[in-house]
Protein backbone atom coordinates (compact mmCIF):
# COMPACT_ATOMS: atom_id res chain seq x y z
CA UNK A 1 0.00 0.00 0.00
CA UNK A 2 1.47 3.34 -1.03
CA UNK A 3 2.03 5.99 1.67
CA UNK A 4 -0.25 8.49 -0.08
CA UNK A 5 -3.20 6.07 0.22
CA UNK A 6 -3.38 6.35 4.01
CA UNK A 7 -4.53 9.39 5.91
CA UNK A 8 -3.98 9.60 9.65
CA UNK A 9 -6.04 12.29 11.38
CA UNK A 10 -4.94 13.22 14.90
CA UNK A 11 -8.08 13.74 17.00
CA UNK A 12 -6.64 14.46 20.42
CA UNK A 13 -3.42 14.58 22.40
CA UNK A 14 -3.40 14.21 26.16
CA UNK A 15 -1.17 13.27 29.05
CA UNK A 16 -1.88 10.14 31.09
CA UNK A 17 -0.49 10.11 34.61
CA UNK A 18 -0.24 7.15 37.02
CA UNK A 19 -3.55 6.46 38.74
CA UNK A 20 -1.72 6.54 42.09
CA UNK A 21 1.10 8.98 42.88
CA UNK A 22 4.63 7.60 42.98
CA UNK A 23 5.92 7.39 46.59
CA UNK A 24 8.55 9.98 47.51
CA UNK A 25 11.04 7.19 48.22
CA UNK A 26 10.90 6.23 44.52
CA UNK A 27 10.95 9.72 43.01
CA UNK A 28 14.55 9.46 41.74
CA UNK A 29 16.09 6.50 39.93
CA UNK A 30 19.79 6.32 39.11
CA UNK A 31 20.50 4.99 35.63
CA UNK A 32 22.88 2.03 35.37
CA UNK A 33 26.05 2.11 33.27
CA UNK A 34 24.19 0.09 30.62
CA UNK A 35 21.48 2.79 30.50
CA UNK A 36 24.16 5.48 30.35
CA UNK A 37 25.62 3.93 27.21
CA UNK A 38 22.38 4.56 25.28
CA UNK A 39 21.84 7.93 23.61
CA UNK A 40 19.13 10.04 25.21
CA UNK A 41 17.22 10.72 22.00
CA UNK A 42 16.88 7.08 20.87
CA UNK A 43 13.31 5.73 20.91
CA UNK A 44 12.12 2.39 19.60
CA UNK A 45 8.60 1.84 18.22
CA UNK A 46 6.22 -1.11 18.36
CA UNK A 47 2.89 -1.67 16.60
CA UNK A 48 0.13 -4.08 17.62
CA UNK A 49 -2.81 -4.52 15.21
CA UNK A 50 -6.25 -5.78 16.30
CA UNK A 51 -9.12 -6.64 13.98
CA UNK A 52 -12.35 -5.16 15.32
CA UNK A 53 -15.16 -7.72 15.61
CA UNK A 54 -12.93 -10.07 13.60
CA UNK A 55 -13.87 -7.97 10.56
CA UNK A 56 -10.92 -6.77 8.51
CA UNK A 57 -12.29 -7.39 5.05
CA UNK A 58 -13.32 -3.83 4.32
CA UNK A 59 -14.70 -0.58 5.65
CA UNK A 60 -18.19 0.31 6.75
CA UNK A 61 -19.13 -2.89 8.59
CA UNK A 62 -19.68 -3.96 12.18
CA UNK A 63 -19.43 -1.22 14.77
CA UNK A 64 -19.15 1.53 12.15
CA UNK A 65 -22.60 1.08 10.58
CA UNK A 66 -23.50 4.61 11.71
CA UNK A 67 -21.48 7.67 12.64
CA UNK A 68 -22.89 7.64 16.16
CA UNK A 69 -21.94 4.01 16.66
CA UNK A 70 -18.44 4.75 15.37
CA UNK A 71 -18.02 7.65 17.78
CA UNK A 72 -19.18 5.53 20.71
CA UNK A 73 -16.78 2.79 19.68
CA UNK A 74 -13.88 5.25 19.48
CA UNK A 75 -14.70 6.73 22.87
CA UNK A 76 -14.99 3.31 24.48
CA UNK A 77 -11.74 2.06 22.95
CA UNK A 78 -9.77 5.08 24.08
CA UNK A 79 -11.26 5.40 27.56
CA UNK A 80 -10.56 1.72 28.12
CA UNK A 81 -6.93 2.16 27.06
CA UNK A 82 -6.40 5.39 29.01
CA UNK A 83 -7.87 4.02 32.23
CA UNK A 84 -5.78 0.85 32.12
CA UNK A 85 -2.65 2.77 31.06
CA UNK A 86 -2.93 4.99 34.13
CA UNK A 87 -3.09 1.90 36.34
CA UNK A 88 -0.15 0.29 34.56
CA UNK A 89 2.01 3.39 35.03
CA UNK A 90 1.75 2.98 38.80
CA UNK A 91 3.93 -0.14 38.37
CA UNK A 92 6.09 1.25 35.54
CA UNK A 93 6.27 4.72 37.08
CA UNK A 94 9.66 5.71 35.51
CA UNK A 95 7.93 5.74 32.11
CA UNK A 96 5.75 8.58 33.45
CA UNK A 97 8.86 10.50 34.52
CA UNK A 98 11.49 12.60 32.77
CA UNK A 99 15.25 12.43 32.38
CA UNK A 100 17.36 14.64 34.63
CA UNK A 101 19.38 17.43 33.05
CA UNK A 102 22.54 15.35 33.22
CA UNK A 103 20.75 12.33 31.71
CA UNK A 104 22.03 10.14 34.54
CA UNK A 105 18.77 9.83 36.49
CA UNK A 106 15.02 9.55 35.97
CA UNK A 107 12.90 12.06 37.87
CA UNK A 108 9.76 10.05 38.66
CA UNK A 109 7.48 13.04 39.23
CA UNK A 110 4.42 11.63 37.46
CA UNK A 111 4.62 14.03 34.51
CA UNK A 112 2.88 11.34 32.53
CA UNK A 113 2.99 9.49 29.22
CA UNK A 114 1.66 11.02 26.00
CA UNK A 115 -1.53 9.51 24.58
CA UNK A 116 -2.62 10.31 21.02
CA UNK A 117 -5.96 9.37 19.48
CA UNK A 118 -6.06 9.11 15.67
CA UNK A 119 -8.47 8.05 12.94
CA UNK A 120 -7.08 6.19 9.93
CA UNK A 121 -8.85 6.58 6.60
CA UNK A 122 -8.53 3.01 5.42
CA UNK A 123 -9.16 -0.56 6.56
CA UNK A 124 -6.69 -3.00 8.07
CA UNK A 125 -7.06 -5.26 5.04
CA UNK A 126 -5.54 -2.53 2.86
CA UNK A 127 -2.51 -2.26 5.12
CA UNK A 128 -2.16 -6.02 5.43
CA UNK A 129 -2.11 -6.59 1.66
CA UNK A 130 1.55 -5.57 1.30
CA UNK A 131 2.66 -3.43 4.28
CA UNK A 132 4.55 -0.25 3.49
CA UNK A 133 6.89 0.50 6.36
CA UNK A 134 7.30 4.18 5.58
CA UNK A 135 3.52 4.37 5.82
CA UNK A 136 3.49 2.63 9.20
CA UNK A 137 5.53 5.45 10.78
CA UNK A 138 2.35 7.54 10.85
CA UNK A 139 0.77 5.01 13.22
CA UNK A 140 3.43 5.56 15.89
CA UNK A 141 3.43 8.79 17.93
CA UNK A 142 6.24 11.16 17.04
CA UNK A 143 8.14 12.31 20.10
CA UNK A 144 8.97 16.04 20.25
CA UNK A 145 12.06 17.40 18.57
CA UNK A 146 15.30 18.11 20.50
CA UNK A 147 15.36 21.70 21.73
CA UNK A 148 19.06 22.36 22.32
CA UNK A 149 19.01 21.47 26.02
CA UNK A 150 22.32 19.93 27.03
CA UNK A 151 23.32 17.46 24.30
CA UNK A 152 20.35 18.53 22.19
CA UNK A 153 17.73 16.42 23.93
CA UNK A 154 14.91 17.96 25.92
CA UNK A 155 14.56 16.70 29.48
CA UNK A 156 10.83 17.41 29.15
CA UNK A 157 10.23 14.82 26.44
CA UNK A 158 7.99 11.93 27.54
CA UNK A 159 9.69 8.58 28.00
CA UNK A 160 6.63 6.80 26.62
CA UNK A 161 4.20 7.88 23.92
CA UNK A 162 1.16 5.87 22.78
CA UNK A 163 -1.09 6.29 19.74
CA UNK A 164 -4.48 4.60 19.41
CA UNK A 165 -5.21 4.32 15.68
CA UNK A 166 -8.91 3.76 14.91
CA UNK A 167 -9.60 2.23 11.48
CA UNK A 168 -12.73 2.49 9.36
CA UNK A 169 -13.26 -1.27 9.59
CA UNK A 170 -13.50 -1.18 13.38
CA UNK A 171 -9.92 -2.40 13.86
CA UNK A 172 -7.34 -0.68 15.99
CA UNK A 173 -3.56 -0.40 16.01
CA UNK A 174 -1.71 0.54 19.19
CA UNK A 175 1.55 2.29 18.42
CA UNK A 176 4.08 2.75 21.20
CA UNK A 177 7.34 4.69 21.31
CA UNK A 178 9.66 3.85 24.23
CA UNK A 179 12.74 5.77 25.33
CA UNK A 180 15.63 3.34 24.92
CA UNK A 181 17.45 5.25 27.65
CA UNK A 182 15.01 3.75 30.16
CA UNK A 183 13.97 0.32 28.86
CA UNK A 184 15.18 -2.53 26.69
CA UNK A 185 13.03 -4.83 24.57
CA UNK A 186 12.26 -7.19 27.45
CA UNK A 187 11.15 -4.35 29.73
CA UNK A 188 8.99 -2.91 26.93
CA UNK A 189 7.45 -6.34 26.34
CA UNK A 190 6.73 -6.68 30.08
CA UNK A 191 5.05 -3.27 30.04
CA UNK A 192 2.79 -4.26 27.14
CA UNK A 193 1.88 -7.53 28.88
CA UNK A 194 1.08 -5.70 32.11
CA UNK A 195 -1.01 -3.06 30.33
CA UNK A 196 -2.98 -5.67 28.38
CA UNK A 197 -3.65 -7.75 31.50
CA UNK A 198 -4.76 -4.63 33.37
CA UNK A 199 -7.12 -3.71 30.53
CA UNK A 200 -8.51 -7.25 30.33
CA UNK A 201 -9.20 -7.29 34.10
CA UNK A 202 -10.54 -3.72 34.09
CA UNK A 203 -12.28 -2.87 37.34
CA UNK A 204 -10.27 -5.18 39.60
CA UNK A 205 -8.15 -2.54 41.36
CA UNK A 206 -6.82 -4.96 43.96
CA UNK A 207 -5.25 -7.38 41.50
CA UNK A 208 -1.57 -7.02 40.61
CA UNK A 209 -1.73 -7.99 36.93
CA UNK A 210 1.92 -8.78 36.33
CA UNK A 211 5.21 -9.42 38.06
CA UNK A 212 6.00 -5.96 39.47
CA UNK A 213 9.19 -4.62 37.82
CA UNK A 214 12.34 -3.75 39.78
CA UNK A 215 13.89 -0.45 38.75
CA UNK A 216 17.20 -0.84 40.56
CA UNK A 217 19.55 -1.93 37.75
CA UNK A 218 22.14 0.61 38.98
CA UNK A 219 22.69 -1.55 42.07
CA UNK A 220 23.80 -4.39 39.77
CA UNK A 221 25.52 -2.32 37.06
CA UNK A 222 27.16 0.67 38.82
CA UNK A 223 27.03 3.92 36.85
CA UNK A 224 30.17 5.77 35.80
CA UNK A 225 30.76 9.49 36.24
CA UNK A 226 30.79 10.69 32.65
CA UNK A 227 30.26 14.34 33.58
CA UNK A 228 33.13 14.79 36.03
CA UNK A 229 35.82 12.50 34.69
CA UNK A 230 37.97 11.87 31.65
CA UNK A 231 35.52 9.20 30.47
CA UNK A 232 33.91 9.86 27.07
CA UNK A 233 30.34 11.07 26.96
CA UNK A 234 27.66 8.56 26.06
CA UNK A 235 27.37 10.21 22.62
CA UNK A 236 31.10 9.71 22.01
CA UNK A 237 30.86 6.18 23.32
CA UNK A 238 28.08 4.69 21.24
CA UNK A 239 28.37 6.99 18.24
CA UNK A 240 25.81 9.42 16.91
CA UNK A 241 22.74 7.55 15.68
CA UNK A 242 21.35 9.45 12.72
CA UNK A 243 18.54 8.92 10.29
CA UNK A 244 20.02 7.33 7.18
CA UNK A 245 18.74 7.24 3.64
CA UNK A 246 17.56 3.66 3.48
CA UNK A 247 14.63 1.38 2.83
CA UNK A 248 12.97 -1.08 5.22
CA UNK A 249 11.50 -4.33 3.90
CA UNK A 250 9.87 -7.38 5.45
CA UNK A 251 11.02 -10.94 4.82
CA UNK A 252 8.91 -13.80 6.17
CA UNK A 253 10.36 -17.18 7.02
CA UNK A 254 7.62 -19.79 7.46
CA UNK A 255 8.14 -22.55 10.02
CA UNK A 256 8.51 -25.24 7.35
CA UNK A 257 11.21 -23.27 5.51
CA UNK A 258 13.08 -22.63 8.75
CA UNK A 259 12.95 -26.35 9.55
CA UNK A 260 14.43 -27.12 6.12
CA UNK A 261 17.15 -24.52 6.66
CA UNK A 262 17.96 -25.98 10.09
CA UNK A 263 18.15 -29.45 8.62
CA UNK A 264 20.49 -28.31 5.84
CA UNK A 265 22.79 -26.64 8.37
CA UNK A 266 22.62 -29.26 11.12
CA UNK A 267 26.12 -30.61 10.45
CA UNK A 268 27.60 -27.16 11.10
CA UNK A 269 26.79 -27.47 14.80
CA UNK A 270 26.67 -31.23 15.26
CA UNK A 271 25.68 -32.77 17.62
CA UNK A 272 23.52 -29.73 18.51
CA UNK A 273 20.86 -28.53 16.10
CA UNK A 274 21.13 -24.81 15.25
CA UNK A 275 18.30 -22.65 16.58
CA UNK A 276 15.84 -20.99 14.22
CA UNK A 277 17.10 -17.53 15.25
CA UNK A 278 20.70 -18.52 14.59
CA UNK A 279 20.10 -19.91 11.09
CA UNK A 280 17.88 -17.00 10.00
CA UNK A 281 20.39 -14.47 11.38
CA UNK A 282 23.27 -16.21 9.63
CA UNK A 283 21.40 -16.30 6.30
CA UNK A 284 20.54 -12.59 6.52
CA UNK A 285 24.14 -11.74 7.43
CA UNK A 286 25.53 -13.79 4.54
CA UNK A 287 23.19 -12.26 1.98
CA UNK A 288 23.81 -8.74 3.29
CA UNK A 289 27.59 -9.24 3.09
CA UNK A 290 27.27 -10.41 -0.50
CA UNK A 291 24.92 -7.55 -1.41
CA UNK A 292 27.31 -4.97 0.09
CA UNK A 293 30.13 -6.05 -2.22
CA UNK A 294 30.95 -3.41 -4.83
CA UNK A 295 33.27 -5.74 -6.74
CA UNK A 296 34.19 -9.40 -6.87
CA UNK A 297 35.63 -9.03 -3.38
CA UNK A 298 33.26 -9.57 -0.46
CA UNK A 299 34.30 -7.24 2.37
CA UNK A 300 34.97 -8.49 5.90
CA UNK A 301 32.03 -7.88 8.20
CA UNK A 302 30.97 -7.45 11.82
CA UNK A 303 27.69 -8.65 13.29
CA UNK A 304 26.31 -7.06 16.46
CA UNK A 305 23.73 -8.72 18.67
CA UNK A 306 22.72 -8.39 22.29
CA UNK A 307 22.33 -10.90 25.10
CA UNK A 308 19.87 -10.75 27.97
CA UNK A 309 22.07 -10.50 31.06
CA UNK A 310 19.19 -11.51 33.31
CA UNK A 311 19.59 -15.08 32.08
CA UNK A 312 23.33 -15.16 31.53
CA UNK A 313 24.44 -13.90 34.93
CA UNK A 314 25.67 -16.39 37.52
CA UNK A 315 23.48 -16.64 39.50
CA UNK A 316 20.67 -15.34 37.23
CA UNK A 317 19.41 -11.82 37.89
CA UNK A 318 15.74 -11.19 38.77
CA UNK A 319 13.53 -11.77 35.72
CA UNK A 320 11.65 -8.56 36.49
CA UNK A 321 14.78 -6.37 36.57
CA UNK A 322 13.88 -3.39 34.38
CA UNK A 323 16.03 -1.06 32.30
CA UNK A 324 18.73 -1.90 29.77
CA UNK A 325 19.93 -5.26 31.07
CA UNK A 326 21.78 -6.35 27.94
CA UNK A 327 25.36 -6.89 26.89
CA UNK A 328 26.66 -6.47 23.36
CA UNK A 329 28.28 -9.31 21.43
CA UNK A 330 30.25 -8.75 18.22
CA UNK A 331 31.30 -11.46 15.77
CA UNK A 332 33.44 -10.82 12.69
CA UNK A 333 33.72 -12.85 9.51
CA UNK A 334 35.56 -12.81 6.20
CA UNK A 335 34.90 -14.51 2.90
CA UNK A 336 37.08 -17.39 1.79
CA UNK A 337 38.71 -18.05 -1.57
CA UNK A 338 37.69 -21.03 -3.66
CA UNK A 339 40.76 -21.44 -5.84
CA UNK A 340 43.28 -18.73 -6.62
CA UNK A 341 41.07 -16.21 -8.37
CA UNK A 342 39.46 -13.37 -6.39
CA UNK A 343 36.34 -13.80 -8.49
CA UNK A 344 35.85 -17.13 -6.72
CA UNK A 345 35.58 -15.52 -3.30
CA UNK A 346 32.55 -16.84 -1.48
CA UNK A 347 30.86 -17.33 1.88
CA UNK A 348 29.80 -20.79 2.94
CA UNK A 349 26.62 -20.62 5.02
CA UNK A 350 27.54 -23.66 7.12
CA UNK A 351 30.91 -22.11 7.95
CA UNK A 352 29.21 -18.84 8.85
CA UNK A 353 26.69 -20.58 11.15
CA UNK A 354 29.53 -22.39 12.92
CA UNK A 355 31.55 -19.18 13.21
CA UNK A 356 28.59 -17.19 14.51
CA UNK A 357 27.75 -19.84 17.10
CA UNK A 358 31.38 -20.16 18.24
CA UNK A 359 31.84 -16.39 18.31
CA UNK A 360 28.74 -15.88 20.45
CA UNK A 361 29.90 -18.57 22.89
CA UNK A 362 33.37 -17.02 23.18
CA UNK A 363 31.93 -13.53 23.68
CA UNK A 364 29.64 -14.78 26.43
CA UNK A 365 32.61 -16.36 28.20
CA UNK A 366 34.54 -13.09 28.28
CA UNK A 367 31.67 -10.68 28.99
CA UNK A 368 31.45 -9.75 32.72
CA UNK A 369 28.51 -11.83 33.99
CA UNK A 370 29.21 -12.03 37.69
CA UNK A 371 28.78 -9.65 40.60
CA UNK A 372 30.31 -7.26 41.35
CA UNK A 373 29.88 -6.12 37.75
CA UNK A 374 32.89 -4.50 36.09
CA UNK A 375 31.38 -1.36 34.55
CA UNK A 376 34.73 -0.23 33.16
CA UNK A 377 35.15 -3.52 31.32
CA UNK A 378 31.68 -3.15 29.78
CA UNK A 379 32.60 0.40 28.78
CA UNK A 380 35.84 -0.78 27.19
CA UNK A 381 34.00 -3.38 25.11
CA UNK A 382 31.62 -0.72 23.84
CA UNK A 383 34.55 1.55 22.93
CA UNK A 384 36.27 -1.30 21.08
CA UNK A 385 33.11 -1.87 19.06
CA UNK A 386 32.87 1.79 18.13
CA UNK A 387 36.49 1.67 16.98
CA UNK A 388 35.65 -1.38 14.87
CA UNK A 389 32.66 0.43 13.33
CA UNK A 390 35.04 3.16 12.26
CA UNK A 391 36.65 0.73 9.82
CA UNK A 392 35.10 1.80 6.52
CA UNK A 393 36.55 -1.22 4.75
CA UNK A 394 34.22 -3.51 6.71
CA UNK A 395 30.49 -4.05 6.39
CA UNK A 396 28.69 -3.68 9.75
CA UNK A 397 25.29 -5.22 10.51
CA UNK A 398 23.27 -4.86 13.73
CA UNK A 399 20.46 -7.13 14.90
CA UNK A 400 17.59 -6.90 17.35
CA UNK A 401 16.07 -10.23 18.38
CA UNK A 402 12.47 -9.95 19.60
CA UNK A 403 11.56 -13.61 19.23
CA UNK A 404 9.88 -15.29 22.21
CA UNK A 405 8.55 -11.94 23.42
CA UNK A 406 4.86 -12.46 24.32
CA UNK A 407 3.53 -9.71 22.06
CA UNK A 408 0.87 -11.97 20.54
CA UNK A 409 -0.58 -12.67 24.01
CA UNK A 410 -1.42 -8.98 24.57
CA UNK A 411 -5.24 -9.07 24.76
CA UNK A 412 -6.70 -5.70 25.78
CA UNK A 413 -10.24 -7.07 25.73
CA UNK A 414 -10.86 -7.43 22.01
CA UNK A 415 -8.74 -10.49 21.29
CA UNK A 416 -5.08 -11.14 20.62
CA UNK A 417 -3.13 -9.16 18.02
CA UNK A 418 -3.60 -10.02 14.38
CA UNK A 419 -0.11 -8.72 13.59
CA UNK A 420 2.83 -7.23 15.50
CA UNK A 421 5.50 -5.23 13.72
CA UNK A 422 7.64 -2.07 13.72
CA UNK A 423 7.57 0.83 11.24
CA UNK A 424 10.49 1.94 9.10
CA UNK A 425 13.67 1.55 11.15
CA UNK A 426 15.32 4.71 9.80
CA UNK A 427 18.86 3.40 10.20
CA UNK A 428 20.59 1.32 7.60
CA UNK A 429 22.23 -2.06 8.15
CA UNK A 430 19.87 -2.96 10.99
CA UNK A 431 17.34 -5.78 11.24
CA UNK A 432 14.79 -7.05 13.76
CA UNK A 433 13.51 -10.60 14.10
CA UNK A 434 9.94 -10.97 15.41
CA UNK A 435 7.87 -14.13 15.78
CA UNK A 436 5.07 -14.77 13.34
CA UNK A 437 1.64 -15.11 14.88
CA UNK A 438 2.01 -18.91 14.97
CA UNK A 439 5.08 -18.57 17.22
CA UNK A 440 7.14 -20.78 14.91
CA UNK A 441 7.86 -18.70 11.83
CA UNK A 442 9.91 -15.49 11.88
CA UNK A 443 9.44 -12.07 10.31
CA UNK A 444 12.60 -10.10 9.58
CA UNK A 445 12.37 -6.31 9.25
CA UNK A 446 15.55 -5.24 7.47
CA UNK A 447 16.79 -1.74 6.69
CA UNK A 448 19.45 -1.27 4.01
CA UNK A 449 20.51 1.34 1.50
CA UNK A 450 18.46 1.09 -1.68
CA UNK A 451 21.46 -0.15 -3.65
CA UNK A 452 22.25 -2.97 -1.21
CA UNK A 453 18.57 -3.86 -0.78
CA UNK A 454 18.17 -4.34 -4.53
CA UNK A 455 20.86 -7.02 -4.50
CA UNK A 456 19.80 -8.51 -1.17
CA UNK A 457 16.15 -9.17 -2.02
CA UNK A 458 17.04 -10.90 -5.29
CA UNK A 459 19.52 -13.32 -3.72
CA UNK A 460 18.45 -16.85 -4.85
CA UNK A 461 19.63 -18.46 -1.60
CA UNK A 462 17.51 -16.05 0.45
CA UNK A 463 14.45 -16.62 -1.74
CA UNK A 464 14.67 -20.39 -1.15
CA UNK A 465 13.62 -19.76 2.44
CA UNK A 466 11.97 -16.33 2.66
CA UNK A 467 9.01 -14.54 1.07
CA UNK A 468 9.38 -10.84 0.33
CA UNK A 469 6.63 -8.88 2.12
CA UNK A 470 3.71 -11.29 1.59
CA UNK A 471 0.17 -10.49 2.71
CA UNK A 472 -0.06 -10.47 6.50
CA UNK A 473 -3.04 -12.83 6.69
Amino acid sequence: MAPDLIKVEIIERQTVKPSSPTPHSSRTIQLSVLDQMVLSHVYFPTLLFYSGNNNITGSGGGATSTDMAAMRMERDYCQHLIRSLAKTLTHFYPLAGRLSKGYDMIQCTDDGAEFVTARVKCSLSQIFEHPDFEMLTGLVPAVGQPDGDGDGVSTRLPLLAVQANLFECGGIAIGLNFSHKVVDGITASAFISCWAKTALDDGDDDQVPFMVPKFDAASYFPPLDFLNSSQPSSAELVGIIKQDKCITKRFVFDASKIATLQSNLASALAPHAPTRVLVVSALIWKCAMEASSKSSNIPPSSFLLTMDLRRWFEPPLPKNLAGNVVGILVVTATASLKGQEESNETIDLKDLVAKLSKGIAQQKETYPTKLPFDSNQALQRAREYEKLRGNVDMYHLCSGIWCRFPFYEADFGWGKPTWVSVPSIGRKDVFYLIDKRDGKGIEALLSLSEEIMEHFESNPELLKYASVNPRVM
